[in-house]
């Protein structure tokens, strides 16, 4: 009898439980699809931004694949660094209205340590190359601000590679 009633009274805190418990799933896939329609949006505005400031300043380049506009100035050597290179660089980052937040000369770093814009558009160029690099906020800092950069910022940077070491 013991066991009829406590098995009648877990049945019952089920009954209500598990409403909760499933608006609870519902409620976190349903949050996760909106943050990629999110992603895919901003990448959409990221894009726009992009070519409109390519236009206004009649740049000569092109778009990777994963959304970098790129004009190599000099291609420097034929070797160029890999994701596991460490890298020395001078380096300028603006953002498009032209404000600088941050410059640097002979900068060394791993290469993997850095935001995926430069990860990808620093191994365009070899020792001795310059790049200009228009930098979508996915592969810059994304929906987080860092430091003086806004969440979502497009951001670019002119780049001369100086050396690069490792594999």
């Amino acid at each position: 009898m013991v066991f009829t009633i406590f098995a009648t009274i877990q049945i019952n805190a089920m009954k209500k439980i598990f409403p909760a418990i499933l608006s609870f799933f519902v409620l976190l896939f349903s949050c996760s699809s909106c943050s990629k329609d999110d992603s895919k949006k901003q990448a959409e505005t990221d894009h726009k931004t992009i070519e409109d400031y390519v236009n206004t300043h009649k740049l000569n380049g092109q778009f990777t694949d994963s959304g970098i506009y790129y004009v190599v100035l000099n291609a420097g050597t034929e070797n160029h660094p890999k994701l596991s290179s460490t890298v020395t660089v001078d380096y300028k980052g603006y953002f498009l209205n032209g404000t600088v937040f941050d410059q640097g000369t002979n900068v060394t770093f791993p290469l993997a340590n850095v935001i995926m814009g430069w990860q990808e558009g620093l191994q365009l160029i070899g020792n001795g190359g310059k790049v200009t690099l228009i930098i979508p906020s996915g592969l810059a800092y994304g929906s987080t601000q860092s430091g003086s950069i806004p969440a979502n910022s497009v951001l670019g940077f002119d780049v001369s590679l100086h050396s690069f070491s490792g594999k």
